[in-house]
């Protein structure tokens, strides 16, 4: 069935559930035997909101997805708009994702090209890791440590900021990471777990 029609079933149930309701309530002062059959219609109602509202952010999701990239198990869209990692990180909760952090080299090329093609082949994007909490410990939004890392580690032997370099960016050249003062002004790229 399409989300629009799922939607509009849910809502005429929620109509006529609510049209209950107010019947039984009204037979529930004549009769307190109505009081197990008005619960039952309440959790009813209950278990339908939250289908309506996980089908509003599958299909939220999907805009996204469209105006950006998939790759296995997630979309990327990017913000040319520079600002600092906290403000970025919050823009991408604010869109219901976090800051992009690639979890494979396949996945870091296609951040890469993709934010090539979307911010520009001249900037920098934040990526969503951080070493806030313990100098050189590097962890995800989720405070986990990080499954994959890239480093530039040739030429300038990265992560080599210490305190002062906190968080971190995927450079516009090479796809290659680097440490930077989290109060940069950046593009960045969120990202959004699809199923």
């Amino acid at each position: 069935m399409h989300p629009r029609n799922v939607r509009l079933f849910i809502i005429g149930l929620l109509c006529i559930t609510h049209s209950s309701l107010q019947q039984s309530s009204n037979k529930k002062k004549k009769d307190g035997s109505n009081s197990v059959a008005i619960e039952e219609l309440k959790k009813q109602v209950d278990n339908i909101v939250i289908e309506l509202n996980l089908l509003k952010e599958q299909q939220a999701l999907q805009t996204v997805c469209l105006k950006g990239i998939k790759v296995p198990g997630k979309c990327f869209l990017s913000d040319a708009t520079k600002k600092n990692f906290h403000a970025a990180n919050e823009a991408c909760m604010a869109k219901g994702g976090v800051l992009s952090t690639p979890l494979s080299g396949a996945e870091n090329d296609k951040l890469h090209e993709y934010a090539r093609q979307t911010v520009g082949a001249e900037e920098h994007i934040w990526l969503g890791i951080n070493d806030m909490v313990t100098e050189g410990i590097w962890l995800d939004q989720g405070g986990n440590a990080l499954r994959f890392k890239n480093w530039e580690t040739e030429i300038t032997h990265q992560p080599d900021g210490g305190r002062s370099h906190n968080c971190a960016t995927l450079s516009h050249t090479t796809g290659r990471w680097f440490d930077e003062s989290c109060r940069a002004e950046r593009a960045f790229v969120c990202e959004f777990n699809i199923v």
